[in-house]
């Protein structure tokens, strides 16, 4: 049986999926009543699973009237890849964070299923035998790089 924190985040992630527009709106208290959960598990499960590497943007207002807004940000080859590579790529990244990113451009159709194999075995931390930060910064170097030569193939 998975945990709580799975079965939220697969409820958002159908809830999402079926927007029309890709964005979600609604409330923590409900949501938190709907799992009989308290709204710092809600928080939790936005905090670490709908994040900007996974490809969703969360904004949320607190108090009576307030809400939870998921949106998913749509990522097509060209200028927003780039973007992503320039502006959300740090100069160090962490394997989840690299990951996320990857598992993120394959579920756009960006990556086939060789170059996301390819990639993911290239970033993890057993092949990156360094101490940190060197490793992290190695990686996110890596994967820029890949990223980009993809990009000059299209």
């Amino acid at each position: 049986m998975r945990n709580l924190a799975d079965r939220i985040e697969a409820y958002l992630l159908s809830l999402v999926r079926q927007a029309p527009d890709g964005v979600l709106e609604l409330q923590r208290a409900e949501l938190a009543e709907k799992f009989d959960c308290v709204p710092s598990q809600i928080n939790y499960v936005l905090a670490t699973r709908f994040t900007t590497e996974r490809g969703f943007l969360v904004e949320s207002r607190r108090g009576g009237g307030g809400y939870i807004r998921i949106s998913r940000l749509n990522l097509d080859a060209g200028d927003e890849l780039h973007q992503l590579i320039h502006r959300a790529m740090g100069d160090a990244m962490s394997q989840d964070v690299a990951l996320a990113y990857i598992t993120r451009l394959q579920e756009a159709g960006l990556l086939t299923p060789r170059e996301t194999a390819l990639m993911t075995a290239a970033v993890h931390r057993e092949v990156l035998a360094l101490d940190l930060p060197a490793r992290d910064i190695l990686r996110a170097s890596l994967l820029r790089a890949m990223l980009l030569a993809l990009l000059r193939l299209e």
